[in-house]
This record gives structure tokens, sequence and C-alpha cells, in this order.
């Protein structure tokens, strides 16, 4: 993803692809704190930066590398939307279905 001779629409492809669907696997079910979005984003952002062959050294905002790659929006706004689309379809199910129990389950107690 680094060549110079891969145009940048393949580069697109092949992070929809590759990088996206690995970043966001079984992302629904995730509990999705500040650390773990601040994750996401750094290592989205090292693949897309890595690809324009930009280094952060350069001083260039990930916004503008966004713009220059052809990209909207950062994976957490699809993440959120995959999870609330999981969350509605849960909610949509029999009390007696394993997710529902799973969704709804609080612990008794505190962890020592």
């Amino acid at each position: 993803m680094q060549s110079k001779d891969i145009r940048k629409e393949r580069k697109l492809n092949i992070y929809n692809a590759l990088i996206k669907s690995s970043l966001s696997y079984g992302s629904e079910t995730w509990r999705l704190t500040e650390n773990n979005k601040r994750r996401v984003e750094a290592t989205e952002m090292d693949a897309l930066r890595r690809s324009s062959r930009i280094s952060r050294k350069e001083r260039i905002r990930n916004v503008t590398v966004r713009q220059q790659i052809g990209l909207e929006e950062p994976i957490i706004k699809e993440i959120e939307q995959n999870q609330f689309t999981w969350y509605t379809h849960v909610q949509r199910m029999a009390e007696g279905r394993l997710p529902k129990i799973a969704l709804k389950w609080m612990p008794k107690q505190k962890r020592a």
C-alpha cells in the first residue's frame, strides 16, 4: 500500500476491504470507551498515513489526510452506527433469546 505505483482509488478499495473490516470485526458488541476509540482511530490513521506516504513528522492533520484519501468520516462513526443497529436488532428479539438476556444482564456484586 505504500507504493507510488498504486492509484489512490485502489488504495481506498484495499483500505475498505482489509483494514476497515479488520478494525471493525465484532465491534457491534464492544464496550466503546474513550481509550478504545483512541486506539482504533490511531490504528486507522496509521494505515491511512502509511498508504499516503505521510509521516507524523510532517505534522499534517488527520482531517487533511482523510480529505486527501477521500474519506469523509472516521471508522468510529461506522462502529457506533453498527452498534446501534445491533442494539435495535436485539431489542426486537423475544425475551428468552440469549443475546437479549446477555444484553440486560447485570452483575450481582462488585468485583473483589
